[in-house]
């Protein structure tokens, strides 16, 4: 009778989680470079049969019936392209393909696909409160000027004598589902080589990849769920209470 109680509290602590993403994600909808996290769950049948390692279904073992449990399964981040939003603003950039600009700060480097860059006071170029922005070569990027000419590739110039000054590190991973991010919100991983599949717009940046219909339709349905599950634990607590009384009553 009480096993109840576990498949519909596993099944409000899911709901809360997954409206915990999706409020994240609307949250996030104007921040340039953001990409959408994905929250998924799995019934405790499914959970048991990974890790006893039964995938085969031809060799097939009993383990229980007991389906309705709801176990954390993964969170993962949706890397699809956002749509690039023109600003004219002379230090923003838009990657186009794959990979992320490189940031530096106190000795620690985190990745992110936001280009809304600007000039620190030493002059160097970074992003606001995240640290200073890396080349190719892994150095930091001093201009001594706001007025440049980008190429496609993200070489910096002077606009008016087109003097080299760097050109923009971008980097890729081997699997961006391997990539964690840190207290600061950017990226963090191993294995970052220079991306060979990418162009650069100037003035512009990536809009999230939010899409805000989805995000509404997913936090209504979370929510009904969430409200189903509290609504039909109370009625079952009046039901074992009722039954516990009846059977005092007997006895």
């Amino acid at each position: 009778m009480f096993k109840g109680f576990y498949q519909l509290t596993s099944g409000m602590l899911s709901q809360g989680r997954r409206l915990d993403v999706v409020s994240h994600n609307m949250t996030n909808i104007s921040t340039a470079g953001y990409k959408a996290e994905r929250y998924t769950d799995s019934t405790f049948e499914e959970v048991m049969i990974s890790r006893v390692g039964n995938k085969d279904k031809t060799q097939t073992q009993e383990i229980g019936q007991e389906t309705f449990i709801l176990a954390p399964s993964r969170l993962y981040t949706d890397y699809e392209q956002g749509a690039p939003e023109e600003t004219t603003l002379p230090l923003d950039f838009c990657i186009q393909g794959e990979g992320f600009f490189a940031i530096s700060r106190d000795g620690e480097i985190g990745y992110t696909r936001s280009g809304a860059f600007t000039l620190d006071d030493e002059g160097y170029l970074c992003l606001a409160g995240q640290g200073r922005v890396l080349d190719n070569q892994g150095q930091e990027i001093g201009l001594p000027t706001d007025d440049l000419y980008v190429d496609k590739f993200g070489g910096l110039y002077s606009n008016t004598n087109r003097n080299y000054f760097a050109t923009l590190g971008v980097y890729a991973f081997p699997d961006n589902q391997e990539l964690e991010q840190n207290d600061r919100g950017l990226y963090v991983g191993q294995g970052a080589a220079l991306s060979e599949d990418y162009t650069i717009l100037h003035g512009f940046v990536e809009r999230s990849n939010v899409n805000m219909v989805q995000e509404m339709v997913a936090m209504m349905t979370t929510q009904r769920a969430l409200q189903s599950a509290a609504q039909i634990t109370q009625i079952y607590d009046q039901v074992i209470t009722r039954a516990t009384t009846e059977l005092g009553r007997l006895g």
